[in-house]
């Protein structure tokens, strides 16, 4: 059983920039993440995706409507969305490729697995059990289905689904949204007409 001064519970923004200070502090410290790259929802699936198909968004708006007033001459650009979903990839690998650097760099152990906490100071990771003198919960959020709907992620899309779909629809509706990634879907929509 490994010991620590801190495990912090989850790896997104509340979670790294914790675990990262507590570690600068001097602190033994770990972070238990149960996603293959850190930086929880708001950078694998949340925030940050949907700001880089935002960006994109923005930059093709600007194309359009701004470009030709600053003496920019061109063609007008058309949406591969198949391109953007690998910018918004990128955008991500970037991001999260940072957080495990500055976990490196600051000696933090990422145990990678779903915690629990079995009972005070401790940590479970899948088989193994870790004492922690504190323990910091930042678990971040999940998307949540309305009664009687079931989220397929083909009709009925989460906030996750919506930033990965296949093509751009030509008609959408949106029930219960919110979040960085509703403004970049109210962008790509304005974008495309």
């Amino acid at each position: 059983m490994a010991s620590y001064d801190v495990i912090v519970i989850g790896s997104g923004p509340g979670g790294y920039v914790a675990a990262i200070r507590c570690a600068q502090l001097g602190l033994k410290t770990a972070c238990v993440e149960g996603r293959e790259t850190l930086g929880g929802t708001c950078l694998n699936v949340g925030c940050i995706p949907s700001k880089a198909l935002l960006h994109a968004s923005h930059m093709l708006h600007e194309a359009e409507h701004n470009f030709a007033k600053m003496g920019l001459n061109a063609k007008s650009p058309t949406v591969d969305w198949s391109q953007m979903q690998t910018y918004k990839a990128d955008t991500i690998e970037g991001n999260t490729k940072g957080i495990e650097f500055l976990f490196k760099k600051n000696k933090i152990d990422w145990l990678k697995g779903w915690g629990s906490i079995p009972e005070a100071g401790v940590v479970k990771v899948g088989d193994e059990r870790h004492q922690a003198k504190n323990i910091i919960i930042a678990s971040g959020s999940t998307p949540s289905s309305l009664p009687g709907i079931e989220i397929d992620e083909k009709t009925v899309v989460s906030s996750t689904g919506a930033l990965s779909l296949a093509r751009i629809p030509k008609k959408t509706r949106c029930d219960r949204c919110g979040g960085d990634w509703l403004r970049a879907w109210i962008g790509l929509r304005a974008a495309r007409q």
